[in-house]
Order: C-alpha cells, then structure tokens, then sequence
C-alpha cells in the first residue's frame, strides 16, 4: 500500500529532473553553437590580418555600447521579431517555412496603397486600416504555400522560398508601374504617406512603436501555443500529424492558420516599416528582413518569447556593421558572413539535441 502511495511522486520527480536538464540542455546548446561562431568568425578575421578583438569590441560599441546604438539596434529589431515569427509559428506544425521576404514586402506594399485610399480618416483608424491591409497581404502570400501543402503536397520549404522570388518581382513591376508616384523620379515609389498615418517614436527615445508591437505578438504567440487547445493541437500535430488526424484534428485547417498567421506577422512588419521608416513602398523595403527571421527563428529555437532577445542580437550585429565597416575598412558584407557562420554553426548544433551524454547522465541524476 506505501509502495502504491510512494509511486507519484517519485514519476513526478524523474519528469522534473528530465525537464530540468532538457530546459538547460535547450539554452546551453544554442549559447555554445554562438560561441563556436563566433570564435570560427574570430579566425576568419585574424587570418586576413584584423583584429578579432577588435572587431567585437567594435561590434559591441556599435550594437549596444552607447545609448544611441541600442537604440539603433532597437529600430533594427521590430520587424526582425515579426518576419522570424512568420518561421516560428508555421514550426509548431513542423514546417518550414522560409518566404518570410515575399510577405515582407507584399504587406508594405499593400499598406502604402491602402494608405491612400484612407486619405482622411483619423490617424488611428488609418494605421489600423493600413497594419489590417499588410497583415491580409502577408497571411494569403504564406498561406498560399500552406495551401500548396495541404491540398497537393508541394513542399512548403520549396513553395515559400518561390514564393518570395515571385512577390519580389511583383512588388517591383507594380512599384514602378500601376502604383508609381509620377514625382519619384530617380526612386520609383508609391505615393508618400499622409503624415497623419506615420508610426512615430515612443515617449522619450528614438525608436518607434514597432518594437513594442513585435514584443506584443511574440507574447501573444507564446500564449496562443501554450495555453490554448488550439495551440496544443498544432504541437500535436507538429510532432506527428498522423496521429493527430487520426485523433480527429483538423491538420489541415491548422496548417493553413498558422502559415497564414505566420505571413500575418512578416506583412505586419512591412506595414511597420513603411509606416514609420520609409513613408512610401520603394526598394528600399527590400532589405532580407525576412531572410534573416530565419537565422533569429532558429537561434530561438522556434520559440516566439525567445525570438525577442535573439532580434536584439542580430539587430545588433546589423547595427555595428558601419562602424565595422568605418573603422576597420572591411566591407559591407562581413556582418552578413558573421550571420551566415552563426546560421551554421546552429543548423549543426540542432543535430546534438537528446545526442550529448552529459545531459542525459544529469537527467537520470536529478532523478536518481
């Protein structure tokens, strides 16, 4: 009878101790790949005659050293949240989803034109209107793929990154021809914004409500997938959506609202761009935000409340690049292969998940 009564608690502290050391296991992992990136960048460096130290010294004063570098880096994080959100969310149903660009800038594009045709309204109903435009955009152009997956089995890997090509050329056929402003001579653009509908800076700093809005969604996110039966059923599924479908949930109504609530985001963070940055759709919008909400959904681990920091991160390094740039005269590219190597080194770190003994050893120690 007390072997019956002792038996709970002791399954309940094995699950503790297991989740214990896979939680450490999910942080350390990610932390050491960053660090092999950055010391293999490290040698890169040193090996054409620049100082490593140097350089992170550099990247550090440019990133988040002084009060106007983080704040740089603040503006440069908000729509790298959004555009890795469009990754992390498709993710909890185990796809892969890479066309965040094409979303991206099909959601600018859509706001500057909605814009227009809100002339007049209030301010607060004209962004309203103009993030509701982006967010249509983006979530049909993502869930288009996911449609692709559903219906006919086309791989949303594949789907998404032609997708992205194909909204690319889009924006600019119709930026420089149906939606040009005659006035943007040397600059094809849509009509500029009515500045009732600019996106302006919080209270006291120089970064904009974007990175604020970003946060908000991450946690909304974060909620909808941990505490919602809806976000249970696409970790279901995202685990086995055999098994899933044949409990009775509907796979592919998920598929298709989290690929589009993915696109939903990345045509947010267009909106946001134009709102606040640009005041028109130009080619400016094309600037890989949405390639790299790739490399931070994966440094994440998909995880939307993980996305903030690690867009702080990168937005970081984007940051520095000028002064990387200024003081050490390498070129613009060197924050893009500093990017590409830590992409890497965390695609080659995810195959060591449930791999190392040593976590599996402190497991079976905390249970022990």
């Amino acid at each position: 009878m007390s072997a019956v009564a002792a038996s709970p608690p002791r399954l309940a502290e094995r699950l503790t101790g297991e989740t214990a050391a896979r939680r450490i296991e999910a942080v350390l992992i990610p932390v050491i790949a960053l660090a092999a990136g950055l010391a293999v960048f490290g040698a890169f460096i040193a090996a054409i005659g620049k100082s490593p130290v140097e350089l992170y010294s550099l990247v550090w004063r440019g990133g988040f050293g002084t009060w106007f570098s983080l704040q740089n880096t603040l503006q440069r994080a908000a729509p790298l949240i959004l555009t890795a959100l469009c990754v992390a969310l498709p993710a909890q149903l185990g796809l892969v989803v890479i066309g965040g660009e094409g979303a991206f800038v099909l959601g600018g594009l859509a706001a500057a034109v909605a814009a227009g045709t809100l002339s007049g309204l209030p301010a607060f109903a004209g962004i309203i209107g103009m993030a509701i435009a982006g967010m249509i955009a983006g979530g049909a152009w993502i869930c288009a793929a996911g449609a692709l997956r559903h219906y006919r089995g086309v791989n949303e890997t594949i789907s998404s990154l032609l997708l992205a090509y194909i909204a690319i050329a889009l924006f600019n056929h119709l930026v420089e021809g149906p939606f040009r402003d005659p006035g943007s001579l040397n600059k094809p653009s849509t009509p500029p914004l009515d500045p009732d509908f600019a996106i302006g800076a919080i209270p006291g700093l120089s970064v904009h409500w974007g990175i604020v809005i970003g946060i908000l969604a991450c946690i909304a996110a974060s909620v909808v997938i941990q505490r919602t039966t809806f976000g249970f059923a696409a970790r279901i599924a995202g685990g086995n959506a055999r098994a899933a479908a044949v409990q009775g949930l509907g796979v592919g109504r998920l598929i298709l609202a989290f690929t589009a609530a993915g696109g939903a985001a990345a045509g947010l963070a267009g909106m946001i761009e134009v709102a606040a940055i640009h005041g028109s759709a130009n080619a400016s919008l094309i600037a890989g935000y949405g390639y790299t909400g790739i490399l931070i959904a994966f440094l994440a681990r998909q995880n939307p409340l993980a996305i903030v920091p690690m867009a702080l991160l990168i937005g970081g390094l984007a940051a520095a690049g000028g002064l990387v740039q200024r003081r050490m005269g390498l070129p613009d590219a060197t924050v893009l292969v500093l990017q590409g190597i830590l992409f890497v080194s965390i695609l080659i770190s995810e195959t060591l998940f449930g791999r190392l003994v040593v976590f599996g050893r402190a497991a079976r120690g905390r249970a022990a």
